[in-house]
């Protein structure tokens, strides 16, 4: 996935290997994170998957079960282990994290700070952006959720990229070794107002720091807070729609003077053979929204820091 250890590298090149994470691939609502053992099995309705079958074939290989089911192996890349990590916390999707990595003006070569590792679903995207030579800082006050955090780093091979840390910064701050030396800065926190002062001290001039809340309450006492030493404060909600796309059938049928109009798209009907065979049918591509959309996940709210004049 990263160009980190080239032990663990992850492309789209190269193939499988004994001890990689692959994202077992159904349908894309039905994935799995398995980590490649040679002498293990992977059931699911499909039949059972040999690990040993597995080796050697590229990333994106199609795969038979002993029924004659199939999956695809897919490289773990940020945006389909967003979809398939455990959720220790509430988690931001892949709509708010583009946005996110977008305005918070992320490149390779970037040093990030992050209050509120959760379960790591921004941490591995902004490892992403930053590498090469950039790193993620990131910290949680909750021992445990910061220890599986770094077990899914290792997993993902982004161990050089980041470093995860057990801190209150709402409490504490960020460590004073980071002063001045941040070019963005983001904070998942229930009281962010309060780590703000210390986000200020963290930034580069000119830094761009985010705060995600999802109580409207919060963005106000942040916004607040920002006001003193920040300047150009927006906040968003980003409300992903997403829409299905089908093959159906449109019926027409035949009218006076030779000509045909198309009835709209419909379930299967039961028709006469005489009706068959005076109408014809044609395919047609269908869009529809889709039924189930996910609604409101939070406030993003950025500001920069104001220059010294």
């Amino acid at each position: 996935m990263l160009p980190t250890d080239d032990l663990k590298k992850i492309s789209f090149t190269r193939s499988i290997r004994d001890g990689d994470l692959v994202i077992v691939y159904e349908r894309h609502d039905v994935m799995k994170a398995v980590k490649v053992c040679e002498n293990s099995t992977f059931q699911n309705r499909f039949g059972m998957f040999k690990h040993s079958d597995w080796i050697g074939k590229p990333f994106g290989s199609k795969v038979l079960s002993n029924k004659g089911g199939f999956v695809y192996l897919l490289a773990p890349t940020p945006e389909l282990w967003t979809l398939v990590l455990s959720h220790r916390t509430q988690i931001l999707y892949i709509a708010d994290i583009s946005f996110v990595i977008m305005f918070l003006e992320i490149v390779p070569g970037c040093l990030i700070l992050e209050s509120g590792t959760g379960s790591g679903s921004l941490t591995t995207s902004l490892a992403r952006a930053v590498a090469p030579t950039g790193h993620v800082y990131t910290f949680d006050f909750h021992e445990q959720r910061a220890a599986s955090a770094r077990e899914d780093f290792e997993k993902t091979g982004l161990t050089s990229l980041v470093t995860v840390g057990v801190r209150d910064v709402q409490g504490q701050g960020f460590p004073e070794e980071f002063v001045g030396l941040a070019d963005s800065v983001f904070l998942d926190l229930p009281q962010p107002w309060l780590a703000i002062p210390s986000a200020e001290r963290m930034l580069k001039q000119d830094g761009v720091l985010c705060s995600f809340s999802p109580c409207i309450e919060q963005v106000q006492r942040s916004a607040e807070t920002l006001r003193s030493k920040f300047t150009d404060i927006r906040t968003f909600e980003v409300l992903l729609r997403t829409y299905e796309v089908r093959e159906g059938k449109t019926e027409s049928s035949q009218v006076e003077g030779g000509g045909s109009v198309e009835l709209p798209p419909c379930k299967k009907r039961v028709r006469s053979k005489e009706a068959n065979d005076t109408n014809g049918d044609s395919s047609t591509v269908m869009v529809r929204p889709c039924s189930e959309a996910r609604g409101h996940t939070g406030y993003l709210t950025f500001a920069r820091l104001r220059c010294l004049s």
